[in-house]
């Protein structure tokens, strides 16, 4: 049985994997296993995560049996982490090991630092020797660092090599290695000493020695830069591999760019999670108990933070009072502030992503948000005392909720703007100045202005 939604509400990506499947279902159905390797040969790695999703229970088993298992090692690379662990347990240890063996590295060090330590150690033992060295190794370097997302299949050569003996090792060891578009060229003692393009190469003469051909200025990662600082790396020099170099200089590995997506759209996702108040840790499969518990300590300090704002509330009572008009507008000052706040918020963390700040930097984003603030604050201000006056009939109390707005949006952008430029400041991930803790603060200070202001005029209303 294979489990699909109505085709009138398929998609086209949809349907063809409806057809993938339905074929994929016949042929174990009918264990035609010839046909049914050359059908799974011609497909990609995605398609084939597609397919064993929208499996059931009975033939996704059988379909990871069945698989090669360099398609099973491409296929689950393209997975996520509890995914991944649902089917090597599934497979079994004996298989389990045979498919990593075939793993990218970063993407099995990946996987294997999820783990708890007692299963992490299990899966290693079963491993060949050089392998699991490599992984321990890769597993060694600080969480998040360039070391645990670089692979060691690379074509490294020597500066004394000529055009054609680089050529010949290319042809032995392509196989090997996670990309051609680059060749390494490392001493004696493996530092890094240059770098030839394989379209260098190609058009070069047979005879010519790779040392004259060489780039000897090269852009490399250290072991332990941060993987967002490497990704930046590629990004402004358009790599299709970065290599990774440890305090000596010697070449430890190759990072390259689909690894670097998978970061990029990781540490999105985590900044996104962020500015919503939640965690990296959640997704679509983390249980609601979990969700819970790491949700819960930061809704209830805004919740904490949220008080002042009924104490502010409270405080000016008897204003609130006297002006009923005023409580109707509230809501609207708030959350004004809030979204302006959280815009700025955006723009700065989206702005932080790939580039370092310096006092000028600072100063122009600043001045500009500050215009923006005016500029937006005064639209703002001149419409809602308009409204105001038509709808109250009162042209003070219209210039009280103008004004109140003007001030507050201004504060808003600023807020928005500050927050994580100085948290970025001291080190600290500007994404954690989430929207939620910026609303609440903006609600703090639009309340104070607003009542503040209105109290200040009273006698006019």
């Amino acid at each position: 049985m294979v489990h699909m939604p109505p085709k009138q509400q398929q998609t086209s990506e949809e349907r063809y994997v409806a057809q993938l499947t339905e074929e994929t279902h016949r042929l174990l159905e009918h264990q035609d296993f010839t046909e049914f390797h050359a059908f799974a040969r011609d497909l990609h790695p995605y398609d084939l995560t597609q397919i064993y999703r929208e499996l059931d229970p009975e033939d996704s088993g059988h379909f990871l049996i069945r698989l090669q298992t360099e398609q099973l090692a491409d296929m689950i690379e393209m997975m996520s982490g509890q995914e991944q662990a649902d089917i090597f347990q599934a497979l079994g240890p004996d298989r389990s090991v045979d498919v990593m063996e075939q793993m990218d590295d970063a993407d099995l060090t990946r996987f294997l630092q999820d783990l708890p330590p007692a299963k992490r150690e299990e899966l290693l033992s079963y491993m060949h020797l050089s392998s699991s060295s490599t992984l321990r190794k890769l597993l060694g370097y600080p969480p998040e660092s360039a070391g645990r997302l670089m692979s060691d299949r690379f074509i490294s050569i020597s500066a004394e090599d000529t055009v054609q003996e680089a050529t010949e090792h290319i042809r032995r060891s392509a196989a090997m290695s996670d990309t051609i578009s680059y060749l390494y060229v490392v001493d004696q003692e493996r530092r890094l000493a240059g770098v030839v393009s394989y379209h260098d190469l190609f058009f070069a003469e047979d005879h010519q020695l790779i040392g004259d051909l060489m780039k000897k200025r090269i852009v490399s990662a250290s072991v332990t830069m941060d993987q967002e600082e490497a990704a930046q790396l590629i990004q402004r020099y358009e790599f299709l591999a970065l290599p990774v170099v440890d305090e000596e200089s010697r070449l430890c590995g190759i990072i390259t760019v689909d690894d670097i997506l998978d970061i990029v759209v990781s540490e999105a996702d985590e900044d996104i999670a962020k500015m919503g108040g939640g965690s990296k840790d959640i997704d679509f499969d983390t249980k609601a108990i979990v969700a819970v518990r790491r949700r819960l300590p930061w809704l209830i300090l805004l919740l904490f933070i949220g008080l002042i704002s009924g104490s502010i509330v409270n405080f000016f009572e008897n204003t609130l009072n006297q002006i009923v008009a005023l409580a109707f507008f509230m809501p609207m000052i708030a959350g004004m502030t809030g979204n302006t706040g959280t815009q700025s918020l955006a723009v700065v963390v989206r702005g932080l992503n790939g580039r370092k700040l310096n006092a000028k930097t600072v100063w122009k984003l600043i001045r500009r948000e500050l215009i923006v603030g005016i500029v937006i604050g005064i639209s703002c201000g001149l419409l809602i005392t308009v409204i105001a006056y038509f709808w109250q009939g009162n042209l003070v109390l219209g210039g009280i909720i103008g004004v109140s707005l003007l001030a507050t949006l201004i504060i808003g952008t600023l807020t928005g703007t500050c927050i994580p430029l100085l948290l970025s400041r001291f080190k600290v991930d500007p994404a954690v100045a989430s929207g939620p803790l910026i609303t609440t603060l903006n609600d703090i200070l639009s309340l104070f202005i607003y009542f503040g202001i209105a109290s200040r005029f009273l006698g006019m209303l």
